[in-house]
């Protein structure tokens, strides 16, 4: 749109959410620091151990479940960003492959069908489509279950959970 004229970059710099920007930038280090740290080893552990001995199916459902329960109240980017190095050290620490795991994060984290402001395009189309706040989670839990079953049974698949 910018590159036809429709609109001017000026217009674009000015309707950047920057402090979303500046909340995203800030997050990055936090993952990394997760990570470098070893806290997100100790989570990743703490999980497996309460968990207990269980197939890597059930990780797998566990890691969708926490990133689409999780990215209603960050946001989608924010969530990939903190679970990301949790759940590749939750991989490591059960000897599985940390692909199909990733993939849960990122797939859960896009799932925001619940709320309202997990994902600005929800926060979008809530006033100009005279949406409720209770109009999210009555229609949006069906989508969501229908998002978590093809995931979980499509990510092994495409993914080997076996390293």
């Amino acid at each position: 749109m910018a590159l036809s004229g429709l609109i001017n970059f000026a217009e674009i710099y000015r309707r950047i959410d920057w402090p979303v920007v500046v909340f995203l930038a800030a997050l990055i280090p936090v993952g990394g620091a997760l990570d470098s740290t070893g806290a997100a080893t100790v989570i990743a552990h703490f999980i497996l151990s309460v968990a207990g001995d269980t197939s890597p199916e059930f990780l797998l459902g566990l890691t969708l479940l926490i990133s689409m329960g999780l990215t209603p109240m960050l946001n989608n980017v924010a969530t990939v960003l903190i679970l990301a190095p949790i759940v590749l050290g939750i991989s490591e620490a059960a000897g599985l492959n940390g692909d199909p795991f990733l993939m849960a994060v990122a797939v859960g984290a896009s799932a925001d069908f619940l709320t309202p402001f997990g994902h600005h395009n929800n926060t979008l189309v809530l006033g100009l489509g005279g949406y409720r706040f209770l109009d999210y989670p009555r229609l949006g839990a069906p989508l969501a279950l229908i998002v978590f079953i093809a995931a979980f049974l499509m990510i092994p698949v495409v993914w080997p959970l076996a390293p």
